[in-house]
This record gives structure tokens, C-alpha cells and sequence, in this order.
């Protein structure tokens, strides 16, 4: 199956919800090429640089067979659920969570990128869709997406493919990672393998570091 960029998406700080929160969670699409820099596709923003963006939030991605399932789950929100919809910069048409490991590095247009961590749903999710359930869903489901960090800089489209460069973490999907983190279970192997997992988004490593401290 050919993986492909559904759709590319940016968006401004802007306020979002009835107490105008400030927030870049709403993004448009763009039909353009779009360059790719260390800390993400120029012309995005984030408002809060505590929990959002940072080489290795640096670009969101999202697979775009979720929305069906969403639209399915929750119908009254169909026309917000579409590509864009969960504030992704990049709607991915052939992946999914199971499909994607740890660490992978994946060549889209000339930029170079690498998952490293998936996503964690913030109040503002529920914000934009007016709506408390919606980050407790993606949790439970573990439709989550994956962050990338920007190994080479490039120029990136809709329509560019997915070309996936290495895996080096064969034994790590990424679903399970989510898992992990929405449960916070784990076995002792996986917590000594992510303590280990430079490809890892350090916040994460320091966490599995930190529970081996805690089991010494």
C-alpha cells in the first residue's frame, strides 16, 4: 500500500473556546509547499512552549483512517471530524499506530523526520470541539498520532509519499508505548529498553530512567 500525505496543515495562535484561551490547535490546510525547519513547518505556531512544540514536538502527525471511526463514534461532531481536525500538521493516509515503531525514520518530500513520542490530549482538544469527552476517547482508544523531530530540514506537500528510511527499534510499536503511558504499566524489559532508547523523546527516557532509580 502506497503511504502518502493526505494533507498538510498550519495554524496561528488564535483564542480558542468561550474564555479564549490562546492556542494554535486550529490549523488550516495548505495546498503549497510547505519548508520543514528544526522546530517544525514554518508558518505553525504554539502558544504554550511549556507542554507544546520543541524539537521533539516539532511535527504532528496523524493517520487519516481514524476519522471514519470517529465520525462514527461521535456523529454530532462529523464536520470537525475530518483531516486537520485534531490539530495535526500532517494527516497520514496508510499508517496507523500499530504500523509505526519507535524511532522510525521516514524521508516525506526532502525533510527528514523521525517519531519519537506520541501525543498526549490536552484540554484544549475538548476545547475545540466543545466537548470534555473528547480528550478521555483518544486516551482510552489510543488513537493518539506520533510526534516527529526534524532530523534534516526539507520541503514537504500533500501528496509527497511516506518513505520509511530505518527502523531501529524493531520491537517497539508505538501502540504499545501508548499503552504504557495511558496505564502506566509496563515490564521490567520494556522500562530497561525505553531507559535505553536514545531515539526516545528525553522526557520519556528520563521517566523510564527514573522508575528503574525508584525499583533499584
Amino acid at each position: 500500500m502506497r503511504i502518502k500525505i493526505h494533507s498538510v496543515q498550519v495554524g496561528r495562535i488564535a483564542p480558542l473556546g468561550p474564555d479564549a484561551v490562546p492556542s494554535g490547535f486550529v490549523k488550516q490546510s495548505v495546498p503549497y509547499q510547505v519548508d520543514v525547519a528544526k522546530l517544525g513547518l514554518i508558518g505553525d505556531e504554539q502558544a504554550d512552549l511549556t507542554v507544546h512544540g520543541g524539537p521533539d514536538k516539532a511535527v504532528y502527525g496523524y493517520a487519516m483512517q481514524h476519522y471514519r471511526t470517529w465520525r462514527a463514534e461521535y456523529p454530532e461532531h462529523a464536520d470537525a471530524l475530518v483531516p486537520g481536525g485534531f490539530g495535526e500538521n500532517l494527516t497520514v493516509d496508510g499508517l496507523v499506530e500499530d504500523d509505526v515503531f519507535v524511532g522510525d525514520v521516514h524521508r516525506i518530500g526532502s525533510a527528514l523526520l523521525q517519531v519519537c513520542q506520541p501525543r498526549q490530549p490536552c484540554f484544549k482538544l475538548a476545547l475545540h470541539f466543545h466537548d470534555k469527552r473528547l480528550p478521555k476517547a483518544m486516551v482510552k482508544s489510543g488513537r493518539a498520532g506520533w510526534y516527529y523531530r526534524v532530523l534534516e530540514a526539507g520541503q514537504l506537500t500533500a501528496g509527497d509519499e511516506v518513505e520509511l528510511v530505518a527502523r531501529p527499534q524493531h520491537s517497539f510499536p508505538l501502540s504499545r508505548l501508548i499503552t504504557i503511558i495511558n496505564r502506566n504499566e509496563a515490564t521490567s524489559a520494556e522500562i530497561i529498553a525505553l531507559a535505553a532508547m536514545p531515539e526516545l523523546a528525553p522526557g520519556l527516557r528520563d521517566f523510564a530512567q527514573n522508575r528503574l532509580r525508584t525499583c533499584d
